[in-house]
């Protein structure tokens, strides 16, 4: 990787981006220096990004790490979940003239409580290319491409060809990600990815942070959080978050829509820009994060095919895009 990056180092203005070693892995760090944030991706380990600070405070759930997401699919702060997010009924399915078998991929293999699949085949993946990396006055930013092998157990397991390019921007205080998908073969390639941003408010107790999300519709889900085919109308109260948990499923995401936490002086914003009709809300009793997850399709859009399911003609491309902010209390109401 490192000789495929342009910029090393590379600071202009107020913005920045470096190339650095994290342990066993290397690095790209953009940073804001007027802002004080600085972000991490690690591309050897699937394009996660595995940290977002602004003032010395760590904005992502760290879970139980690096090392564990990348060895046992133990997923920490915003892990690109691809070919499928969320989870899966079955390991292996036909669709669009090619058959998918997770099964082939063991070593890539999450697994939720109940044994499904679970976060697509990404984590620890290697292989991603460096298309450039620089920093001016407009932000610090970045491009990485993943090109689908046509061999090996992540072909064996999705075997479509097609390309993923990542698009990293950190502008002042936003952080913005951009994805778009090519399909490259023969075959239409099912488009059922995601993101899964975990937030946390260091020093502000969970029960007080606020929360926004601006949700009308609901999936249905059964007893293994797998949708049933029912759509309610549902929403989030706004509020503090008190004791309440979620693990719940939104359709009919409008474009633009923002999702919140805030408490403690600080709030995170988190704007579906547009490419993303499917959002996630996660709050866990048993760890201090919540996260609103950008998903392109529901909880086992593969094998269950809704309209929000696409199937991505060859030669044609998928763009999606999705923000967070970080703002402070004297800038909630600015117009961003």
């Amino acid at each position: 990787m490192r000789h495929s990056l342009w910029y090393y180092g590379h600071t202009v203005g107020e913005h920045g981006v470096e190339l650095r070693t994290l342990g066993e892995y290397e690095a790209l760090i953009l940073s804001s220096d007027a802002e004080d944030i600085v972000t991490t991706f690690v591309p050897q380990a699937g394009m996660v990004c595995c940290s977002l600070v602004q003032g010395g405070a760590e904005l992502l759930g760290q879970r139980e790490g690096l090392d564990r997401y990348v060895r046992e699919r133990g997923t920490m702060g915003i892990p690109f979940l691809h070919p499928y997010a969320n989870r899966l009924s079955e390991h292996r399915l036909e669709i669009a003239g090619g058959v998918i078998d997770v099964m082939e991929a063991p070593d890539r293999l999450g697994r939720d409580p109940n044994g499904l699949a679970i976060h697509g085949l990404m984590a620890g993946a290697s292989g991603w290319h460096i298309g450039y990396a620089s920093a001016g006055a407009e932000g610090a930013s970045f491009c990485a491409r993943f090109d689908w092998p046509r061999e090996g157990e992540l072909w064996a397991a999705f075997p479509f060809p097609h390309a993923v390019e990542i698009d990293v921007r950190l502008r002042g205080r936003e952080l913005a990600i951009a994805t778009t998908i090519t399909a490259k073969g023969e075959l239409a390639v099912p488009i059922s990815y995601g993101f899964h941003p975990y937030f946390r408010l260091p020093n502000v107790p969970r029960a007080s942070w606020d929360i926004e999300a601006p949700v009308s519709e609901r999936v249905v889900l059964d007893e293994r959080s797998l949708p049933t085919g029912e759509r309610h109308p549902g929403r989030v109260l706004s509020g503090a978050l008190g004791m309440r948990t979620f693990d719940d499923v939104y359709a009919d995401i409008p474009t633009g829509a923002v999702f919140a936490v805030a408490g403690g002086g600080r709030r995170i914003e988190v704007e579906f820009s547009y490419g993303f009709p499917i959002a996630v809300v996660y709050a866990p009793g048993d760890d201090d994060v919540i996260c609103f997850e950008p998903m392109t399709a529901p909880t086992n859009a593969l094998i269950d095919r809704p309209p929000e399911l696409c199937l991505l003609e060859p030669g044609e491309h998928h763009r999606t895009r999705w923000a967070v902010r970080v703002l402070d209390g004297s800038r909630w109401d600015l117009a961003m």
